[in-house]
Parts: C-alpha cells; structure tokens; sequence
C-alpha cells in the first residue's frame, strides 16, 4: 500500500513539474524609479543586493525555482512584493502613492519586515545591516521630500480607498 502511495505522489511530482507560472522578465523599465528620482549607486547597490527580485519587473531566478512547487511559492512572493511596491513603475503611480510607498519602506525597515526572513534564509547577502537600513530609510525621505517640494499638500493626500 505504502509503495502505491509512494508511486502516485511521485507521479504527480512529475505532473506538477509541466505546470509553470510565468515569469518575471518583461524588464520593463520605462516608469522605473531610477527616470525620475536620483539613485545614488550605494542605494542602488543596495537594492540589487536585497530588493529587485521581488520588487521589479526582472527577477533573478535560482536555480530552485525550476522546481516546483517552489517554483509557485517564489511567484507568489514575487507578486505579492510587486503589489506592494515595484520599482519599475514606480513614476506611473500617483504621487500620493509614490509618498505612501516610500513610507511604508521606511516603516518596515524600522521593523525589520524588509527583506522577508524566508528570502535571507538563502540569500544570506540580502540582509541588511543597520547602517544599510538608515542608508536606505534617509534614500526613501530624500524623495518624499522632493515629492513634498514638487507637489501641492493635496495631491500627496491618498484618498480613502486610494493605496493603488
């Protein structure tokens, strides 16, 4: 009986492996961070190192992400993080969500939420050292105060409702 078992799950391992979710490399960057906001190469750095993956539209793929289920987990995450904030259209969102994002960023880098612990499990050279989170949280107000001197009060005002 347990040889049965045995065979099926292996079978549907295999099955499993020919149902692959899309990938993340459009590389689409004509709304990317970097056209509008100076990026200075340590942020920049920075970002490549413990960000892009999951917050851009080009993810470097492990090698364990051709095996799936892995595969779906990591895509998820990759949405998820993209939901949440993408660097590569960032300058198409509204400038009111362009402020809140940047706020969030520094919130979760005061928390330690940023980078997930389940993405520096591995990519152990994605964590960040304190003097790497205020580089980045002294980036992230560097532009909300440009927003805040390039718009009107008003317009850096999410409605309710408004988080996209």
């Amino acid at each position: 009986m347990l040889k049965k078992i045995g065979l099926v799950l292996v079978g549907i391992f295999i099955i499993i492996q020919f149902i692959r979710p899309a990938k993340n490399l459009s590389g689409d960057e004509t709304n990317d961070i970097h056209k509008r906001y100076s990026v200075p190469l340590k942020v920049d750095a920075l970002l490549q190192r413990s960000c892009v993956d999951c917050h851009t539209n080009k993810t470097t793929y492990p090698w364990y992400a051709e095996v799936e289920p892995v595969g779906w987990w990591l895509n998820s995450h990759i949405k998820d993080g993209k939901r949440h904030l993408n660097f590569s259209n960032f300058t198409a969102m509204r400038v009111a969500v362009q402020k809140k994002r940047m706020e969030d960023c520094i919130e979760q880098l005061n928390e330690d939420e940023m980078p997930l612990s389940s993405y520096t499990l591995i990519h152990r050279n994605a964590i960040l050292a304190n003097a790497d989170k205020e580089t980045l949280k002294s980036w992230c107000q560097s532009i909300i105060d440009t927003l805040k001197a390039t718009y009107p009060a008003d317009s850096l005002v999410l409605k309710r409702g408004g988080g996209r």
